[in-house]
């Protein structure tokens, strides 16, 4: 044998060339991929942060920190319409990109980020996680019917009794001086609401004042997951398994047990609640043949999983900017009372009563605009052919998205003081400026994939808020404190309250 040759007796090469062979093939592999970023890539000369051009590590840590809405603000103020989040994901400011990337007939795909929030099973996707444009455009068409006006209207008194619920609740606390967290006992309020709106019957949240099983907090604990592990899509399936395997506990499951035993009951005959909701009409559908069984699960699902955070958000985003501006408050109100006394609203006040209110309207609108549920993009993939957004061309397969908290911002679109609670801006504007204004909020989304549970939402919104506001008077436990807020895909706020009921009822 050689004096050179590095084979043992054996004739086999040792492991430690080989282990060196991967690390110097790893670090080539590096290397190139530095440099294609660097002096390669079409979209080399995007701005954004250093570590977000190498990893996606960057928007993971970012979302981490919990104010992932604020940074990516920051970030578009510092580098301008479009700035990189991510190797091959960008946040984009720019209207006119906006409307390509989200208008109708758009052929920008859902990305893979989406898989997270679903079934870790790719044959059972469902609305929210569904990539493909024509099925996503059936699996709606089979259930759009459940969230037509018609169906809207049929559901008013189901949100009508949670609406007494609340207001009980709320004279307890004022005759008690008790302090309360809004965000959360809206989101039992919505909870309710939404249970009776899907499945006949409030899940009580609001009369036990608590979340005895957890549901609230394995929904919470679901949605963070997705926005974190949606970065790494192709992780679900394996994480799914693993948790599977080690029988850990997943918040997924969790929800859906929840939602499979409420249908469960009804089909067993253990339902005691007020027929002519959601479920009813699902069962109508599948009994005629235009629906799967998937299809229950999934529409009760997103309805219970998702209706709820988003309504909780948008009620507690109304109270807290009405609270910390008084004037606007005392507008409101004055409007309340004005139409309370020529009898153009009942008590309770109609949805069509309300959505004739035009000051009401405005703060809706606004504070749907000032806080979205959303802090994070909506992320899409670019087409085939590749495409121009802003001042750059995005080849085929670049993630591409735009975040609700910016695109409400916009000051061409809303204003010079677009970051100012100002429901006046609503009434103000130009018959022409109204419609960009209304077209350009992405508080639901928008084009083909608009929210379907959006009216179901502003349903609730729009009987609740007068009702509260004929009836109540909010302080904030400490005046100049500011709320917190969370971003876990949905941006949860935190603030306390104390009411008091008004002299006069109207």
């Amino acid at each position: 044998m050689s004096a050179y040759d590095v084979r043992g007796e054996s004739g086999i090469l040792p492991s430690r060339p080989t282990t060196l062979y991967l690390l110097l093939a790893t670090l080539a592999v590096i290397i190139c991929y530095v440099f294609y970023q660097f002096f390669l890539s079409p979209l080399r000369n995007v701005p954004g942060p250093y570590l977000a051009r190498f990893t996606r590590l960057w928007e993971l840590n970012s979302l981490r920190a919990g104010n992932f809405q604020r940074t990516q603000i920051a970030y578009h103020e510092k580098y301008g319409p479009v700035v990189r989040i991510a190797p091959n994901r960008y946040s984009i400011t720019d209207p006119a990109a906006f409307k390509t990337i989200y208008g109708h007939g758009s052929k920008f795909i859902k990305s893979k980020f989406y898989y997270a929030f679903g079934h870790p099973d790719l044959t059972k996707l469902d609305l929210f996680s569904e990539r493909d444009i024509a099925s996503h455009a059936l699996k709606r068409r089979r259930v759009s019917s459940l969230y037509s006006v018609t169906s809207l209207l049929s559901y008013e008194h189901f949100v009508d009794q949670n609406n007494l619920q609340l207001c009980s609740k709320l004279e307890q606390f004022a005759g008690t001086g008790r302090v309360f967290n809004v965000p959360t006992w809206m989101q039992y309020y919505a909870f309710d609401v939404i249970g009776s709106i899907s499945v006949g019957k409030s899940f009580g949240y609001m009369e036990m004042e608590t979340d005895p099983r957890g549901i609230l907090s394995a929904i919470h604990e679901s949605m963070v997951y997705g926005s974190r592990v949606g970065l790494f899509p192709e992780l679900h399936a394996p994480l799914a398994f693993v948790a599977s395997k080690a029988k850990l506990p997943i918040p997924f499951d969790r929800v859906g047990d929840f939602i499979t035993e409420q249908i469960n009951n009804r089909r067993s005959g253990k339902f005691t609640g007020v027929q002519g909701d959601f479920l009813d009409k699902l069962l109508d559908l599948k009994d005629a043949g235009k629906i799967e069984e998937w299809d229950i699960q999934t529409t009760i699902g997103a309805n219970i999983a998702a209706g709820s955070d988003t309504t909780a958000i948008t009620l507690s985003a109304i109270l807290y900017f009405l609270i910390k501006h008084p004037e606007k408050a005392k507008k409101l109100h004055q409007e309340i009372s004005e139409y309370a006394t020529s009898g153009k609203i009942s008590d309770p006040v109609t949805f069509q009563e309300g959505q004739k209110m035009p000051y009401l309207t405005a703060v809706i609108k606004e504070a749907l605009r000032l806080h979205p549920a959303t802090g994070m993009i909506l992320s899409r993939i670019v087409p085939s052919g590749g495409a121009v957004l802003g001042d750059y061309f995005f080849p085929a397969g670049s993630e591409v998205g735009c975040n609700p908290w910016l695109i409400n911002a916009n000051e061409n679109i809303y204003g010079s003081d677009p970051r100012v609670f100002r429901p006046e801006r609503w009434l103000e504007a130009s018959e022409s400026n109204s419609a960009a204004m209304d077209t350009n909020l992405f508080s639901f989304g928008t084009g083909a994939r608009t929210c379907i549970g959006k009216n179901i939402s502003l349903l609730e919104v729009t009987k609740v808020i007068p009702q509260l506001f004929r009836k109540f008077e909010f302080v904030l436990e400490n005046p100049n404190d500011e709320w917190g807020a969370d971003c876990g895909w949905f941006v949860k706020q935190s603030f306390r309250c104390r009411v008091k009921v008004l002299a006069s009822n109207m």
